[in-house]
């Protein structure tokens, strides 16, 4: 019998060598959940008093409001453009995901630059008519839970749009053969086969929730990700920081367990997709085309414009030496970053491919976590091992007669190591998809015509997953030019990024100055985005 071939030739110790790379997530997780071996009373009596209870609270009405706006904007939005026929209906397709190219803290400091008492809606509303007393305060609870639900709604509206565009209008027009009318259809038969798709969608908006910074922080918003942050940075007690995040890590898991949970019983929506829709009449189909540009001009249109008026004004004083060297550190970042992270992603799915047993794959889902933790939580989990580490290395050093104050803190390993745990699942998961085009009787046919392992591997396999490599390694690379927590908590001194240039202007209430990099950042992440409407189009059509 011929020795089937995949893409690398390894035989048993596959849980080892998945376990290596899960270890990225599992150590600094593990670190975050042993810090409660570190008793820190004054501390916790001191957070137990003032931080928790308003955190606590802060979170839960995060969750709750952002959960409910994800839905109420995601979901109609998603049956509008899957189903219905209104003016504007394919512009809107693709449109309205835009606003995943946009950070949720740029979105958050151009929507309170706009809004706010001195910002040109206020003002203009007191031109008008004496006075804006009356107008909903931005800098509210309410105003991040608006800004939050138009950065994450699209996670909801592609999922809920793939699931309502494959049932088509078969199992609404069934509903009312059997006398329902097309709104009870909906409720009772459209939106429960979808409810997978659109729970799964909201599990990972509320996963981004828990997990952002910028735009907490620029709301002054206390949540658990600003208190790691000032634990560490203004408390300088790196064991209540990990303490912290440890609870964080709480919510973050029953969220991934939800998660995993709605994902296996996605089975009953069967790929039927019919162009016949719902032809709106009346005012209902202008209703629609309302409805959907007002949110893409709140969530993407109006922010942007915004951000080039703004660079435009500030260009020609704000643009300096500085800047190019801002551009160049987050470029370097994010290409080290993506080469890295992308290499991981293929190493781990050639593991999974020829290692089948139960073990390797739960150590694979493991190594994939490390998306759902918030990236404040890595930084404290990668930053105590390696500080620990570098403990170890100074003192070796001394003893061999060097003068060294530091190693490997304060550089880049730091960050690399959990921008690797942070974005390997979104590495993975494209390179997987095209690795199981790859079947193994075509590696047997190769070596039948007398090609070596590394030729099968440079010959057939890599070009057979060479989409799947780039597409990881674009998405990988945008997301790290967009990532803020990490980079800010663990960059080497005086080594600044776009982002950490936008998360300093942002703090001062310099609007207009944060508006030149984080312009940058947009237009870099609408690369990914424009490839994900490409592959949503033509999965689904």
């Amino acid at each position: 019998m011929r020795r089937q071939v995949t893409i690398w030739n390894w035989r048993g110790w596959g849980p080892v060598r998945a376990l290596a790379i899960a270890a990225l997530t599992l150590i600094p997780l593990l670190v975050v959940l042993a810090s409660f071996l570190e008793p820190q009373p004054e501390a916790w009596s001191h957070l137990a008093v003032y931080v928790l209870p308003g955190v606590l609270w802060n979170t839960g009405i995060l969750i709750v409001g952002v959960g409910l706006g994800v839905l109420l904007v995601g979901v109609p939005l998603a049956w509008l453009t899957a189903v219905c026929d209104f003016p504007g209906r394919q512009f809107f397709s693709w449109s309205l995901m835009l606003p995943l190219a946009m950070p949720a803290y740029v979105l958050a400091f151009v929507q309170v630059g706009l809004l706010d008492f001195t910002g040109p809606v206020q003002s203009t509303l007191r031109e008008w008519f004496g006075s804006s007393q009356w107008f909903p305060p931005i800098r509210s609870t309410g105003g991040v839970v608006l800004v939050l639900t138009l950065a994450f709604y699209p996670y909801v509206y592609l999922l809920a749009r793939n699931a309502f565009i494959t049932q088509g209008l078969r199992a609404v027009e069934a509903a009312q053969a059997l006398g329902y009318t097309r709104a009870q259809a909906f409720w009772k038969v459209a939106l429960p086969m979808a409810r997978p798709w659109i729970a799964g969608g909201m599990t990972l908006a509320l996963m981004e929730t828990l997990a952002d910074f910028g735009s907490v922080s620029i709301f002054s918003f206390d949540t658990f990700t600003t208190a790691i942050y000032k634990a560490w940075f203004s408390l300088f007690n790196l064991p209540v920081a990990s303490q912290l995040a440890s609870l964080l890590v709480l919510f973050v898991l029953v969220l991934a367990a939800v998660d995993q949970r709605l994902r296996q019983n996605r089975r009953y929506a069967a790929k039927n997709f019919s162009p016949v829709r719902i032809r709106l009449q009346g005012g209902a189909r202008w209703g629609a085309s309302v409805y959907c540009g007002v949110v893409l001009a709140m969530a993407f249109v109006v922010p942007f414009i915004q951000l080039v008026v703004w660079a435009h004004t500030v260009w020609q004083e704000d643009f300096d030496g500085r800047y190019p060297v801002f551009l160049l550190h987050s470029m370097w970042l994010a290409g080290l970053a993506a080469t890295t992270v992308t290499v991981l992603g293929l190493l781990l799915s050639a593991i999974r491919q020829h290692h089948r047993d139960a073990l390797t794959q739960w150590f694979v889902r493991l190594a994939t976590l490390g998306y759902a933790i918030p990236g404040t939580v890595l930084a404290v989990g990668v930053f105590i091992p390696v500080a620990w580490l570098d403990n170890q290395l100074i003192t070796v050093a001394g003893w061999l007669g060097w003068d060294t104050s530091q190693i490997l803190k304060g550089s880049m390993l730091v960050m690399l190591l959990a921008l690797s745990a942070r974005f390997l699942a979104v590495a993975y998961q494209p390179i997987d998809a095209a690795m199981q085009r790859i079947t193994r009787n075509q590696g047997n046919a190769a070596r039948s015509l007398g090609l070596s392992p590394r030729q099968v591997l440079f010959r057939l396999q890599l070009p057979m997953v060479r989409g799947g490599l780039l597409t990881a390694a674009l998405i990988v690379f945008v997301d790290v030019m967009k990532e803020m927590p990490i980079t800010l908590m663990t960059r080497p001194f005086g080594w600044d990024t776009l982002a950490v240039r936008v998360f300093e202007m942002t703090s001062e209430g310099m609007w207009d100055r944060a508006a030149l990099p984080s312009l940058a950042i947009v237009l870099a992440g609408l690369l990914p985005v424009i490839l994900l409407v490409r592959k949503s189009e033509s999965g689904l059509h």
